[in-house]
């Protein structure tokens, strides 16, 4: 038993590849960002616009 069947290597490098790409592709989309706060947004102050021209 000192070497595998090439079709072994193959069946073993497709699992891996599905198996990578699923686990990939979860981390993706199960990521839900954090959002602000929405009182935060409106509490920027309006700084009055004096334009000196």
């Amino acid at each position: 038993m000192p070497q595998m069947a090439p079709i072994s290597w193959l069946s073993l490098f497709i699992i891996f590849s599905i198996s990578f790409m699923l686990f990939n592709m979860m981390n993706y989309y199960l990521y839900t960002p954090k959002m602000p706060k929405t009182n935060l947004i409106f509490k920027k102050k309006n700084s009055p616009m004096n334009w000196k021209w």
